[in-house]
């Protein structure tokens, strides 16, 4: 946590503007003999829009009668800030073979275009169209091409388009088989309220069914899945079947597993969607101080900022309140432990927050170990809180060389780190809340990077979290990773995303929530979380921290990944309704803003 705090449309509308003439003008680029293709069919399902958006992934989109082409229905889009506005459909379709993708727009810079063509991905445009315009342009599929993704969309601030009768014609794909049935099913962390289950992958598969008891329980796009919502010492059964656009194959051999006791759930008396926020407690900088009491009720959870050890390596932690001359309305010490205390009688959670951006700890011997114990419990003790939220940051977490496997970490600040939160959390018990706020580098990273690398070279800091999440899995209350002041990360989908809009919130959270190969191991695999332990970290202003999005911006996240609408240009691989909420940096800063942050999540959950 930091304590101090586009595109240019126009060059490159010229660059397609050329780009696009040129391909225009190579001779006979769109035509196609009539006996070549008098097999081909349409592949595209409502291209016409008459069922509305059905069949159809869009974002700021809806269907209108006025204007159409043909039928009693359009699309009409509006791009907006960082959006333009996208449609997108997903057909099957025959490899090595040549389609031919037409549609009508109407408006300023509208694209039609296919990507995943598996040899060069296509598009066409229109500077303008005051009228109905036909965009057409061709492609051929790559030899081991099975599906293409088809899109329409317009440009940064250049207002509403429309488009109709969208087509893709060519060869439809040939008729196939379900797939085989999944080998290799077992179980992986268990706790009292989920099991996480891996397989074998099958070829042919574009995804797999989850079978609980006998009854379908969710569907996973990868060769891994956590079932959740189970109940305590209970036993379960789970089969696996495999996907493709065929059918679905017989159910693989089945397993067992028997739920752990206990609540299990992490949720330590939380609503079931909280707001989490940093109160400025040792300090005030820009946002000024602000007083515990005067914290208002939207905040569930506050994590006080920060407790700082008195070297790096000491394990020493102190709390030091904000003197007075930096905080000339600060309250006193019996001021600030009765608004503790009236705090958790409104039934909100305040947490001691370890660490941030200048609080580097690294707990490098079984001393500083116990030390960080007992002077964690020390100020717990005193100020009567609730749990503790983990902040570290910068170089506090890093993996020796030969730390490579996620789930049995050897480097001694991590091991030791881990051991210590188990110790605190047998001593306060199971209502002691354990919160995490990572940045992207220590975790989403592991997608790609985890430590040095195989041969050496990378950031030991890269996925440095990921054991200690994975290790602390059932006692963990809430991860809220920082999607802030963070590079691009690679996504699921193979895409780099970048801070700015929903899109990458959505991507980033998809990967706590499905789970993923960690340095693109498939059989390293850092499984999912529970979604009642995963809130999202955004900046409450643009103060705050690099990547601050408007309202609209987390609404759109909060919307797709827990109703699955108003996504995006990524789509997330489930639907979360029990998503648990959002973190922000910080109280002081939303209240510099007034209080949009919270005002905004209040008004979204209720």
């Amino acid at each position: 946590m930091d304590r101090t705090g586009p595109d240019r449309p126009f060059a490159r509308r010229r660059l397609l503007a050329v780009c696009t003439a040129t391909v225009l003008a190579v001779p006979g680029l769109t035509v196609l003999s009539s006996a070549a293709r008098a097999a081909d069919a349409d592949l595209v399902r409502n291209g016409g829009f008459e069922a509305g958006l059905d069949n159809w992934a869009c974002t700021a989109a809806s269907t209108v009668t006025s204007p159409v082409r043909t039928g009693t229905s359009a699309l009409k889009a509006t791009p907006a800030g960082n959006d333009y506005a996208q449609c997108s459909q997903t057909v099957t379709v025959k490899p090595d073979a040549q389609y031919t993708l037409t549609g009508h727009v109407r408006g300023s810079y509208v694209y039609l275009g296919a990507s995943g063509t598996g040899t060069t991905d296509v598009s066409t445009w229109t500077q303008s169209a005051a009228d109905w315009q036909q965009l057409t342009t061709t492609f051929r599929t790559g030899p081991s091409t099975t599906k293409v993704t088809l899109y329409t969309h317009g440009w940064y601030g250049t207002g509403t388009y429309y488009a109709d009768d969208v087509s893709l014609v060519g060869p439809g794909a040939d008729a196939s088989q379900p797939p085989a049935p999944p080998t290799g099913l077992k179980t992986g962390t268990v706790t009292s309220g989920s099991v996480a289950l891996s397989w074998s992958a099958v070829p042919g598969a574009t995804g797999y069914a989850v079978y609980r008891n006998g009854v379908k329980a969710q569907t996973a796009s990868g060769t891994s899945a956590t079932v959740t919502g189970l109940s305590p010492a209970t036993a379960y059964s789970f089969q696996v079947a495999a996907v493709n656009d065929a059918g679905e194959s017989a159910k693989s051999a089945a397993v067992t597993a028997t739920t752990s006791p206990g609540t299990g759930d992490g949720s330590s008396g939380l609503p079931a969607h909280a707001l989490v926020g940093y109160l400025h407690a040792s300090f005030a900088n820009g946002a000024g101080y602000t007083r515990l009491a005067d914290v208002p009720d939207s905040w569930d959870v506050i994590d006080l900022a920060f407790g700082e050890p008195t070297s790096t390596t000491s394990g020493d932690i102190r709390f030091n309140r904000c003197p007075v001359t930096e905080c000339p309305n600060v309250e006193s010490d019996a001021e600030f432990k009765a608004a503790v205390k009236a705090k958790q009688a409104a039934g909100k959670k305040v947490l001691i927050s370890i660490g941030g951006q200048n609080g580097q700890v690294q707990l490098t011997t079984a001393a500083a170990r116990d030390t960080f114990v007992s002077s964690v419990s020390k100020i717990i003790d005193e100020y009567g809180l609730d749990g503790l939220d983990i902040d570290f940051e910068g170089h506090s977490l890093s993996l020796n060389a030969s730390d490579t496997d996620f789930r049995n970490p050897t480097t001694p600040v991590v091991v030791n780190l881990i051991s210590a939160v188990r110790t605190l959390k047998a001593r306060y018990g199971a209502k002691f809340v354990l919160t995490m706020a990572p940045e992207t580098f220590f975790v989403q990273l592991g997608y790609q990077y985890y430590g040095t690398g195989k041969w050496g070279g990378q950031d030991p800091r890269a996925g440095a979290y990921l054991p200690v999440i994975h290790a602390l899995r059932d006692d963990l209350t809430l991860l809220h990773v920082q999607d802030y002041n963070s590079g691009s990360i690679m996504g699921l989908d193979n895409q780099y995303h970048s801070m700015g809009g929903a899109d990458f919130h959505i991507a980033m959270t998809d990967m706590l929530l499905t789970g993923f190969p960690v340095a693109g191991d498939a059989n390293n695999v850092f499984p999912p979380l529970r979604p009642d332990q995963i809130a999202i970290g955004m900046p409450a202003t643009t103060n705050a921290g690099n990547g601050h999005v408007s309202p609209a911006e987390v609404t759109k996240t909060l919307d797709c990944l827990t109703k699955r609408t108003n996504c995006g240009s990524y789509s997330p691989h489930g639907t979360w309704p029990a998503l648990r909420g959002l973190m922000t940096w910080s109280v002081n800063w939303d209240r510099f803003g007034g209080w949009e942050f919270s005002k905004n999540f209040d008004a979204y959950f209720g």
